[in-house]
């Protein structure tokens, strides 16, 4: 069998059981999208009590879809492997003939298909419910910022399940550590660049904070004239540099605790 063919087959035979596990269970479907929109719906109301322009709510509303694929890189990619490890089956993954990233790449699209799921019910839900206008002028420019995005943002969720694996039990610890601060500083309900520029700037290490003030600037691009952080096609050119170089240290970090495993028998930095 071809490595290519070989990659692709454990890519799908990963993807396969989330694919499988968001039809067997359709009611979670209905919570997914309403829990989320509680929280979408709290901003938008804080926007209209201030007398905010409509495009702002429009900006919860995006915010609040997009982290559903942030959620989904935290706990079901970087989180991923020091589960399996916890359960037992990390063994099976390191003694399987196959690549690891392919794994992780198909755990990243099972969970993608549930994600994208919940993200266009919520904005479909919250445009209608709250009529907030959604109206995008360039339609292939926005759908290549937005894969542009999820390709940077699950490369840090392939990088991230290497650290948080060789951190042992800190993982979960980890998880909570990064998940309030990323609603801050990606910048999920509001325009990032209210942060200030330099603050906006270091923040960018996050995909998802370039990606969302891109696909906001493509939406609303008048309002978005005097928040934008860097212009569309600059912030679409460091996505692509993040996407290749978090790629690249994943690749790395997963070779790295195959070789301390094989190595020294154990898969954290302080033998936890």
């Amino acid at each position: 069998m071809s490595t290519v063919k070989h990659f692709l087959r454990t890519v799908v035979g990963r993807a396969y059981p989330r694919l499988v596990g968001v039809w067997r269970e359709k009611s979670w479907l209905i919570f997914d999208v309403l829990f989320p929109l509680l929280q979408v719906s709290a901003y938008v109301y804080i926007y209209r009590a201030i007398g905010a322009p409509p495009e702002f709510s429009g900006f919860a509303i995006l915010g609040g879809a997009t982290i559903a694929y942030w959620m989904n890189v935290l706990w079901s990619m970087a989180s991923q492997l020091y589960w399996e490890k916890e359960t037992g089956n990390l063994q099976l993954y390191l003694l399987a003939p196959t690549s690891r990233m392919a794994i992780l790449l198909g755990m990243a699209l099972g969970g993608l298909t549930a994600t994208t799921v919940r993200a266009a019910g919520v904005i479909l839900v919250g445009a209608l419910l709250f009529r907030v206008p959604l109206q995008v002028s360039h339609g292939a420019l926005f759908l290549g910022v937005f894969l542009l995005t999820l390709v940077a943002l699950y490369g840090l969720g392939m990088l991230l399940s290497s650290v948080f694996l060789l951190w042992g039990r800190e993982a979960w610890h980890l998880s909570n550590l990064f998940m309030e601060p990323v609603y801050l500083l990606a910048g999920f309900y509001f325009p990032v660049r209210a942060l200030g520029l330099g603050l906006a700037l270091a923040a960018s290490v996050i995909p998802i904070t370039l990606g969302l003030d891109a696909l906001r600037q493509l939406l609303y691009p008048q309002l978005m004239e005097n928040f934008r952080v860097l212009p569309v096609e600059a912030e679409m050119g460091v996505l692509a540099g993040l996407a290749v170089l978090f790629v690249f240290l994943a690749r790395g970090g997963l070779r790295f605790f195959e070789n301390l495993a094989r190595r020294e028998g154990r898969l954290t930095l302080r033998g936890q």
